[in-house]
């Protein structure tokens, strides 16, 4: 597909239905190793609606990287390696276990560029979700697709260098059954997170750790250190890919405006948000 073709998809739109189950929760408490976790009692916790809404594609409908084949809401992309680079959220209401929600999709954008790993397509999403019809999360969302590595080479990015001290530090490791589990609780079939013959297939070293994982680490990063805060908006980026092959830390700095937080491998930064609390 060319950029006209893809500047047809932007405006498109598709609303889902959903209701949030008490069972996902319950099992991320389980992987984040809690007796009693630290959100508040019968809400969801900020970032478990990833749980909700997950791809119902058929088996025989699955790519073989683990997706669902391309099309449907989505444009038809024809680069093979998709991944979530970020998202900027706004926590407007809490949502409650057992309650019926909502989520309207629209594409705001498809750019295609190239780089220095080849072509690739930057795909720009918002979500709006509903919560027994009271708007509760906007969700911004980034997804890149990228060419294939060519052989011999990493699919590896450069990392930023860690800049700076961490007032809240814990160390994370990273082990294939967590992947499986975090893969279960969002039903993502992705290969990088389990299969690491098909990881390594695709340039990287081990499997991967999922950039939501990440992302959740890090909001839990949070709540540990300030249990019960209500969430009011969350902005995270990827930098860098994390692996099964090496701990890593999970790092948090005060600001007047924010809480700065931040996972990090040997000094080096992977990923970085923004976080905004009552």
């Amino acid at each position: 597909m060319d950029a006209a073709a893809y500047k047809a998809w932007i405006g498109r739109s598709e609303t889902l239905s959903d209701v949030v189950a008490a069972a996902p929760i319950a099992g991320l408490a389980a992987l984040l190793d809690y007796p009693s976790p630290p959100w508040l009692a019968g809400e969801a916790p900020p970032l478990s609606h990833w749980f909700n809404f997950v791809p119902q594609a058929r088996q025989s409908d699955i790519d073989l990287d683990g997706h669902p084949k391309r099309g449907g809401f989505l444009p038809p992309i024809d680069l093979p390696r998709r991944m979530w680079a970020g998202s900027r959220l706004s926590f407007h209401a809490p949502i409650r276990i057992g309650d019926k929600v909502e989520r309207c999709s629209t594409i705001l954008d498809v750019t295609p560029k190239s780089g220095a790993s080849g072509a690739l397509v930057f795909l720009k999403l918002h979500h709006e979700i509903s919560a027994g019809g009271t708007l509760a999360i906007t969700e911004e969302q980034d997804i890149v697709y990228r060419e294939a590595p060519k052989p011999g080479t990493s699919a590896l990015a450069p990392a930023e260098p860690k800049i700076r001290a961490s007032a809240f530090t814990r160390s994370v490791t990273p082990d294939p059954v967590q992947l499986f589990r975090y893969s279960a609780l969002t039903f993502n079939g992705h290969r990088i997170h389990y299969d690491r013959d098909y990881a390594r297939e695709e340039g990287y070293p081990g499997l991967v750790v999922h950039g939501p994982l990440i992302a959740t680490l890090l909001m839990d990063h949070f709540l540990r250190h300030k249990p019960g805060a209500r969430v009011t908006k969350f902005d995270i980026r990827l930098q860098a890919p994390l692996f099964d092959t090496a701990p890593f830390d999970l790092c948090l700095a005060e600001t007047a405006e924010c809480i700065d937080l931040w996972s990090a491998k040997a000094g080096q930064i992977s990923a970085s948000a923004k976080l905004q609390f009552v």
